[in-house]
C-alpha cells in the first residue's frame, strides 16, 4: 500500500471513530434516545397481565380466528422452563407479524416478530415458561389476526409438574 492509501484508510477510521464517539456522547447525555419511540408499546405489552391485554397492546385487537395454517413446534414436556424451544410457521399469505404468548406467565407477551413482505413466515425462539401453559401464536395476515395454541407441560427439575 502506498502512503496515500494508508492516509485515506486512517482518515476513514478516525472519521468513523469520531462519529461513533459523538453518537455515544449524545446518547449518554440523553440528547438522543432512539428507543423512546418504541418504548411505550413495549412497556404496555410487557406489563400486560392477561392474554387479551397483551394482544391489545401489541396488535390493537384481542379477537383472532383459529387457524390450522399456523403450526407450533414445541415440546409436549419441557424439563427446563427457562429455555423452551418454540418454532412457529404458517402458510398464510402476506404475514406481517407473528406474536408468541404464554398466558400463564406474569408477562404473557413472549416474542414479537415483525416480518417483511418477502420473508418466509417461520420464526424460532427459546422462551421462558413459568408453569405449564398453552403457547399461543398469533399471525397477522392481510390485516386480520389468526391464531393457534399448543399445550406445553413444564416440569420442575424433570420430576413432573
Amino acid at each position: 500500500m502506498d502512503k496515500q492509501q494508508v492516509d485515506t484508510q486512517r482518515r476513514k477510521l478516525l472519521t468513523g471513530a469520531l462519529g461513533l464517539g459523538g453518537v455515544g456522547t449524545a446518547v449518554g447525555l440523553g440528547m438522543l434516545a432512539p428507543s423512546q419511540a418504541l418504548a411505550s408499546w413495549r412497556e404496555e405489552s410487557i406489563m400486560a397481565t392477561s392474554l387479551e391485554d397483551g394482544l391489545n397492546a401489541v396488535l390493537g385487537a384481542a379477537d383472532y380466528e383459529e387457524s390450522d395454517e399456523i403450526r407450533i413446534d414445541a415440546p409436549e414436556v419441557a424439563e427446563n422452563g427457562e429455555t423452551v424451544p418454540v418454532t412457529i410457521e404458517t402458510s398464510l399469505p402476506d404475514v406481517e407479524s407473528i406474536t408468541v404468548y404464554v398466558p400463564e406467565n406474569n408477562a404473557p407477551v413472549s416474542a414479537v416478530f415483525e416480518l417483511g413482505g418477502k420473508t418466509k413466515p417461520k420464526v424460532s425462539q427459546r422462551i421462558q415458561m413459568a408453569d405449564t401453559s398453552d403457547v399461543v401464536a398469533i399471525a397477522k395476515s392481510n390485516g386480520k389476526l389468526y391464531g393457534t395454541s399448543r399445550r406445553v407441560r413444564v416440569t420442575i427439575g424433570g420430576c413432573g409438574g
